[in-house]
């Protein structure tokens, strides 16, 4: 398709765009008032693609962090029975390795989880507040 030497290809730029595309609904008050970028709350609340991301990373570090707890669970808890049958008659033995080698570990498992998950939370709002 032959092009015709006279027609020229015109460069069509405008003013920066100062307001969200949902305009109409800011000035109803259903969201808050732009200033002038969307934020990433914006893109969660409207459910964009964007904002399916965001979740997704936070719903990703929690799962990074489940599974290392789960981990560390399994191998702390997995070979006890392995232990136990090993004993030749150690009852008290095996009561006191609960006790004492055991619990203290899971206490110590779920406070790192507790605050690692609320840190992953904190940095997600962190990053959704725009702070």
């Amino acid at each position: 398709m032959p092009q015709d030497p006279t027609e020229r290809r015109v460069v069509v730029t405008g003013a920066p765009r100062r307001t969200l595309p949902h305009a109409r609904l800011r000035s109803r008050g259903r969201y808050p008032q732009a200033s002038g970028h969307y934020r990433p709350r914006t893109e969660i609340d409207e459910q964009t693609t964007l904002g399916h991301t965001y979740v997704r990373s936070l719903m990703r570090s929690q799962l990074r962090v489940a599974i290392t707890v789960f981990a560390v669970l399994v191998l702390l808890v997995g070979p006890l029975p392995l232990v136990f049958a090993a004993m030749p008659d150690g009852a008290t033995l095996e009561w006191a390795v609960l006790g004492f080698c055991v619990y203290p570990p899971l206490v110590l498992l779920a406070r790192w989880y507790v605050r690692r998950a609320e840190r992953n939370e904190k940095d997600f709002v962190r990053l959704v507040e725009d702070r």
